[in-house]
This record gives C-alpha cells, structure tokens and sequence, in this order.
C-alpha cells in the first residue's frame, strides 16, 4: 500500500486546511490537496492527502472513511494512479453544404 490517500464526498467548504487538521490526528500529514473548481472557486468535493508513512495511511483510511463532516460520509481509500482515457475524437457537428441555394447573391 501507498501513502497518498483519496478522499472523496467533501462538503464543497472543505479546504487543505480542514483535510491537514482532519488527518494530522493518524500521524505526519506530508501534503494535502482539496480539488477546487477553477470558475466557482469552491472544492469539487474531494482531494489527496500524503502521509509519511504507510502504516499511518492505513491508521487514516480506517479511521476516516465513514466519518461525518458537513453532513456528508467521507469516502476514504488508497489512491489509485488516474486511469488512462480513450483519445476523444472530434465527431459531433454538422456536415457542410445541403440547406437552400448554394450561397452568396449572384448578379444577373
């Protein structure tokens, strides 16, 4: 097991502050990282803590997933690396021409 911990379902107040304070109860807190969303400025509702050791991650997850703050269950686990996506291909749209007539104004 790693020591770098997912943590989801955080009330959208949450800050690395809050996550820093919430966590350094299992040990060394290393770095914290809630996700916030760039245009409303709040959290997206989860983040990343890294412990210092492995043994305090897994004193973190057990003691954290389930817990309640803000009236949400936090959803504590070991990160996973993010997985690769298919390529997004371009699609969608319209084809050109078909409509009524085929364009500009002629001079007759």
């Amino acid at each position: 097991m790693g020591n770098r911990i997912y943590v989801g379902n955080l009330p959208y107040t949450f800050r690395d502050s809050d996550m820093e304070q919430a966590f350094s109860q299992f040990g060394t807190v290393n770095s914290v990282k809630v996700m916030m969303d760039r245009d409303t400025g709040r959290s997206k509702g989860f983040g990343f803590v890294e412990m210092s050791s492995d043994a305090e991650a897994e004193a973190a997850i057990r003691g954290m997933n389930g817990q309640e703050y803000g009236g949400r269950g936090l959803v504590v686990n070991e990160a996973r690396p993010m997985e690769q996506r298919a390529p997004r291909t371009g699609g969608g749209g319209f084809g050109g021409g078909g409509g009524y007539g085929g364009g500009g104004r002629r001079s007759y």
